[in-house]
């Protein structure tokens, strides 16, 4: 199903490309496979490529599953000591932004169920605002703070055996994102994976 979907639908931005979006749907479909209870949910959509295949895959599946996003839609935020580095110097405050109606339009366009949007900085969100259990978490915050604030969210709704996938993992010039997973993967007690760019963390039971 995966390289069928990739072949047959565009890649909408250059903010994923084939390998991660084969990665991030493989998991996607495993954790489907296990019967992970939980919803999907992604932390940065920006214009919502990777969302609209997810969202392809649940409703091919006929999962009844929710997908939710969550952006600022207000780019990337202030970068903090851990995010700094020569070679992410085109990374600065309010880059990469994104709108929530051109998130919209691109689901419309595919005529694909809209997700639920969480319109907010990741540090101002809450409890309240995630569903009850998450099968699958998607954090593609690319800075340091950003990753720790989408993680404190979804660590305590996580189903045994969810899948976490952290974008940027391996990007030295978002060095932040590895930081981040390194300082939570010590306190915690866990271990991840990289794969085409990614981090891929599996909750224990």
């Amino acid at each position: 199903m995966i390289d069928d979907l990739l072949k047959q639908y565009p890649i909408v931005t250059d903010q994923i490309n084939a390998p991660e979006l084969r990665v991030l749907l493989r998991e996607l479909e495993r954790v489907l496979d296990a019967g992970v209870p939980g919803d999907i949910v992604e932390f940065g959509c920006y214009e919502g490529t990777a969302a609209l295949f997810m969202q392809r895959v649940l409703q091919l599946r006929g999962e009844q599953r929710q997908l939710h996003v969550y952006d600022s839609f207000e780019g990337l935020p202030d970068k903090t000591m851990p995010d700094r580095s020569p070679a992410g110097e085109q990374f600065q405050a309010g880059e990469l932004r994104a709108s929530k109606d051109t998130l919209i339009k691109n689901f419309r366009q595919a005529n694909l169920p809209l997700p639920i949007i969480h319109k907010n900085w990741f540090k101002y969100l809450t409890q309240e605002d995630m569903p009850t259990s998450v099968a699958l978490a998607f954090l593609d915050g690319d800075f340091y703070e950003s990753i720790l604030d989408s993680l404190r969210l979804v660590w305590p709704r996580l189903s045994s055996g969810a899948a976490v996938l952290i974008d940027d993992f391996q990007s030295e010039s978002l060095p932040g994102v590895a930081k981040a997973l390194d300082e939570w993967a010590r306190t915690h007690r866990l271990s991840s994976h990289p794969e085409a760019s990614l981090a891929i963390v599996t909750a224990n039971a």
